[in-house]
């Protein structure tokens, strides 16, 4: 029989592996900026897609006229 006592897994981890651990902690939790950066991209082109930055101008002009701006 073969000896397999000794073998341990693969050292190297793929590219998509090693971006998922990015700023991971040793716990495995993510730092909080880290998540973040991660959901703050696809949260703006949801909203950029749903029409919120419309919404948006409209209010700051509301917001405006109230103000007499």
């Amino acid at each position: 029989m073969a000896y397999t006592a000794g073998r341990t897994a693969p050292a190297g981890k793929g590219r998509l592996s090693a971006l998922a651990d990015l700023g991971a902690r040793p716990g495995g939790r993510r730092h909080p900026l880290v998540a973040a950066a991660m959901v703050l991209p696809l949260a703006l082109l949801l909203g950029l897609v749903s029409g919120w930055g419309r919404m948006v101008l409209t209010q700051a002009s509301s917001v405006a006229g109230m103000l007499g701006s």
